[in-house]
C-alpha cells in the first residue's frame, strides 16, 4: 500500500476498517464528509454537482486553533462536477473545474473491509502535488478514524504532519 507521489499526480492507498457500503456513504453523504473532509450537498450522478463547504476548524475533537494560513477559507463553499459515480465503487470529481485535474475514490471490498484507492491525476506541478498531497494524506487519516468509529483529536496536527511527508516525497 505504497503511496505515490509525482508532480503530475498524486495516489494514496488505505485499508479501511469498514464495508465498502459504509465507505461509499462517508463519500456522499454531507454531514459524513463533513466530519473527515468538507461536507455539502452531493447529486450523485454523472453530470452531477458536489457542494464543498470549508470547515476545517470542525474536522478537530478538540478545541485546536486553525493554522494562519487556513483562516481566510473557512467556511468557503465551491461546486465540483462529478464525472463518474458507480455506487459504491467509483467517485470521480473533476477539480477546481478540471484545471486542477480529476480525484478518483475506488472502493474494492476486501474480507469485511476496503480498500479505497485515491487518485488524484492531472496536477499542474510540484505545488499542486505539495498542497493537494498533503490535504488528501491528512483527510484520508482522518477518514480512517472516523469510518472505524474514533475520534480526530487534532487534525491540523495531522496535517502537519502529512505537509512535511509530501515534501520528503517529493525531494
Amino acid at each position: 500500500m505504497a503511496d505515490v507521489v509525482t508532480a503530475q499526480s498524486l495516489r494514496f492507498e488505505r485499508l479501511l476498517d469498514a464495508p465498502v457500503e459504509k465507505v461509499w456513504q462517508f463519500l456522499v453523504d454531507p454531514d459524513l464528509r463533513g466530519r473527515w473532509f468538507m461536507g455539502g450537498p452531493t447529486e450523485a450522478r454523472p453530470g452531477g454537482r458536489i457542494t464543498m463547504t470549508m470547515h476545517h476548524d470542525r474536522l478537530s475533537d478538540e478545541t485546536v486553533p486553525t493554522p494562519e494560513r487556513y483562516r481566510p477559507y473557512l467556511g468557503q463553499s465551491w461546486e465540483e462536477r462529478i464525472i463518474r459515480c458507480e455506487a459504491p465503487h467509483l467517485l470521480t470529481i473533476g477539480w477546481e473545474d478540471g484545471a486542477a485535474g480529476e480525484v478518483t475514490f475506488e472502493l474494492h471490498a476486501q474480507e469485511g473491509k476496503t480498500r479505497l484507492i485515491l487518485t488524484h491525476s492531472g496536477l499542474r506541478g510540484r505545488a499542486d502535488a505539495a498542497n493537494f498531497g498533503g490535504g488528501w494524506h491528512s483527510h484520508l487519516a482522518a477518514l480512517e478514524r472516523r469510518v472505524r468509529g474514533e475520534g480526530v483529536a487534532d487534525f491540523w496536527a495531522l496535517h502537519a504532519a502529512a505537509e512535511a511527508e509530501m515534501q520528503r516525497l517529493l525531494g
